[in-house]
């Protein structure tokens, strides 16, 4: 016990000295910022804010615009939208250790064990292109932004909201204009959710289209579920952008394993009509109607356009996000995942995957029994909390294989050459992510698929969505449902935006089915 204590005090210590760090650093950017305008009044940074990526890329370069000038203008534009979002924090860090350094690369998971010195690293993507500055969530292991070193980050759009996670605080600053272009991981929709309910557009390309080398896992080594590394930005050109400049002979040689596949400028330049498959809704976790409404647009607009839509089926997606994705995810029983908590104070947005992943079976028989009415039985024997066996892991990876190739199949049987999909919307309040994770449905697909996918706004909550959605009841109607039923609610004026598959390695042909509906 008395070591425990003071394990526990050690880690608190820790915290405490994040907090007067990100205090400090909070300071120094305003007393940075100050200056820097005191001793250039000249310098337009309202002009600088308004530039496109691709035109302020093109200014860095030719030297009319020096980079520190584009780094105070972001920094000044973080502080004017107060400090109340923990994303800010980065930034204050950013300040207080690297002033000077503009082309550098901060990450973490968010983890006390590694609260000091933030685990800097620099990853290949960083190598080659453009520095992140990030929050995420809690371990990568939900789709809200909050811990305890950074605190909650909230939605630039309306505070009572979560900016989506696990790459939240990126999606904050790029949503509120802190930021011109960032990075993130994307195992589940840790890309797509900020994106979509931060108003902005995000990119996850196919599994290893990007180098993931020196990127933290949230579970390392498991294959089911493939992550990947994508842009987050304002437009879909500003990814098209990040997308050529790392697609490169750099990149192909500091990373041999990714296959080296250029930018392939032709495919998103097309004009060429496009068939596209599209649905409202996966029967598993039912849109709302702004999410439904969002879709029927798109195909209106896309379909005025020139374009022919196709109805395409979505089946199973239950089985999809249970066996395959959960179980795939956490096939040693969630040992490795659990062991990244080791010592940490803080557990409460997983306590209910600890306390699962550690019940004997019959418990969580008993358990499944008594909650059927009110929650979906199968989630509890996903989590089985039993190691699987090599041939039974061999085995789930074949089941999604054979299942990939279906959906391929059924792809290639209509013809399509995208899709276009729902997106979770709008912006969840905040608290409701952790309670929700059954709504990963829409995105986790596209992960156990490995096909790439994007996000696009293209509406905005009416009074109109908010009246329908008191007579939302879910597939289930279960304690689920009626939660997210909640957190949908009063959400007026909130994007809403959808989703642009396409299939594997063709990324360009995604971005351009995202730049057509943006467009639009």
């Amino acid at each position: 016990l008395l070591l425990r204590w003071r394990r526990r005090r050690g880690l608190w210590k820790k915290v405490r000295a994040a907090r007067m760090r990100q205090e400090r650093g909070l300071r120094k950017m305003d007393a940075v910022v100050r200056r820097f305008r005191e001793q250039h009044p000249s310098v337009d940074m309202v002009a600088i804010l308004s530039l496109p990526l691709p035109e302020l890329s093109k200014k860095i370069q030719d030297g009319s615009l020096p980079p520190e000038h584009v780094f105070y203008a972001y920094v000044g534009k973080v502080r004017s939208k107060g400090s109340g979002a923990a994303c800010h924090m980065w930034w204050g860090w950013l300040l207080g250790e690297a002033q000077h350094k503009v082309q550098m690369l901060l990450c973490c998971n968010c983890l006390l064990v590694s609260a000091g010195p933030f685990c800097a690293f620099l990853s290949i993507s960083a190598d080659i292109y453009i520095p992140l500055i990030c929050s995420f969530c809690f371990c990568l292991s939900s789709y809200d932004c909050k811990n305890m070193i950074f605190g909650q980050t909230l939605n630039p759009l309306l505070y009572t909201r979560t900016p989506g996670g696990s790459s939240g605080g990126e999606g904050a600053l790029v949503g509120g204009g802190g930021s011109i272009l960032g990075f993130g991981t994307d195992v589940g929709g840790s890309l797509r959710f900020p994106a979509a309910f931060c108003g902005i557009c995000a990119l996850k390309p196919t599994g290893n289209r990007l180098s993931k080398k020196g990127v933290i896992s949230g579970v390392v080594g498991q294959k089911a579920v493939a992550a990947a590394l994508g842009p987050i930005a304002k437009d879909v050109d500003s990814l098209a952008l990040c997308m050529r400049a790392l697609l490169c002979e750099d990149m192909f040689n500091l990373d041999s394993t990714v296959p080296p596949l250029p930018f392939n400028e032709e495919v998103y330049s097309s004009t060429q009509p496009l068939r596209i498959g599209y649905y409202e809704t996966d029967f598993f976790t039912m849109p709302s109607p702004a999410m439904r409404r969002a879709v029927r647009e798109a195909k209106q607009l896309l379909e005025d356009a020139g374009h022919t839509l196709v109805p395409f089926e979505i089946t199973n997606v239950d089985h999809v996000i249970f066996n395959f994705c959960v179980r795939g995810l956490f096939a040693d029983g969630g040992v490795s995942f659990v062991k990244k908590f080791n010592g940490e104070l803080e557990k409460s947005s997983v306590g209910v995957f600890f306390w699962l992943a550690k019940s004997p079976e019959w418990l969580k028989r008993v358990l499944s029994w008594i909650f059927k009415p009110f929650v979906r039985s199968f989630f509890f024997s996903s989590i089985d909390g039993v190691k699987h066996t090599v041939d039974e892991v061999w085995s789930l990876h074949q089941e999604i294989e054979e299942f990939c190739h279906q959906f391929i199949a059924q792809w290639k049987k209509l013809n399509l050459d995208v899709m276009l999909c729902p997106m979770l919307g709008p912006a969840l309040s905040i608290g409701y992510p952790q309670k929700l994770s059954v709504a990963v449905s829409y995105t986790m697909l596209y992960n156990a698929l490995d096909f790439p996918a994007g996000v696009v706004p293209v509406t905005l909550v009416t009074d109109e969505d908010e009246e329908e959605l008191k007579s939302y009841q879910g597939y289930y109607r279960d304690w689920w449902d009626r939660t997210l039923a909640k957190a949908f609610s009063d959400s007026q004026g909130m994007p809403v935006a959808v989703q642009c598959v396409a299939l594997p390695w063709q990324d360009e042909l995604c971005l351009r089915f995202m730049k057509e509906v943006e467009t639009l």
